[in-house]
């Protein structure tokens, strides 16, 4: 169990985050349609990657019931690729927004509305936290993605690296969940001034479950 501003929170090895008082599943930075958006490029990759992110998605959603589902932005790589999916991604994703009540947030990547199944808003507050897509300095009850987050621990002679949520009880961000998403240590730049590491709390994803990670473990790389 996660505790964040005067709420419990379910941390799922996955990625995503299960907000059982309100029913609500939440996920950060699906990246859908990344490979195809290299491919258009010229970088030829295999197009998995929306595949998998939503059959793990589809998994999440069965396992908790979530009425709800907030993705935090950067959903789509790009704008455009929200027409590009496959029919049977197409199909999939369409199965998925009717079985929940679902928000796509505007990202970096994705700041326009597109035609499919849910609602396309700028940020969404509710029961007292806001959820949008990149973190605010000085914010609070804010719930986040945009940084995908990892940590690195260094225990036993041994060196793990892996995404993480990480908070200090005021402002939390949630890993990467799509499955062509990298990481960002967060001892490294982009986090520095953002998070109170007095009150710091780092969960890191395991293969099946997720683990407590005390900050004084944390290294960089």
């Amino acid at each position: 169990m996660l505790r964040f501003a005067g709420h419990n929170f379910e941390p799922l090895p996955s990625g995503a985050l299960y907000w059982r008082a309100e029913a609500t599943l939440l996920v950060a930075d699906l990246h859908l349609e990344k490979m195809s958006s290299f491919a258009r490029a010229g970088q030829l990759l295999p197009p998995y990657d929306t595949g998998l992110t939503l059959a793990r998605l589809e998994a999440d959603l069965r396992r908790t019931g979530a009425q709800r589902l907030i993705s935090l932005g950067d959903s789509f790589h790009r704008d455009e690729v929200s027409t590009t999916l496959t029919e049977t991604d197409r199909a999939r994703l369409d199965m998925l927004t009717d079985m929940a009540d679902w928000f796509w947030l505007s990202g970096n990547h994705d700041p326009c509305p597109h035609a499919l199944g849910g609602r396309c808003l700028p940020m969404v507050e509710c029961a007292g936290l806001t959820f949008l897509h990149e973190p605010r300095r000085g914010a609070s009850g804010l719930v986040a993605g945009h940084l995908h987050p990892a940590a690195h621990i260094f225990m036993a002679g041994r060196s793990t690296r892996r995404p993480c949520f990480v908070h200090d009880n005021r402002l939390m961000i949630l890993p990467a969940y799509g499955s062509s998403t990298g990481s960002i240590n967060i001892l490294s730049p982009p986090f520095i001034g953002l998070l109170h590491w007095p009150a710091l709390e780092v969960t890191m994803l395991g293969k099946d479950r997720t683990y407590p990670v005390s900050p004084k473990r944390l290294v960089r790389g």
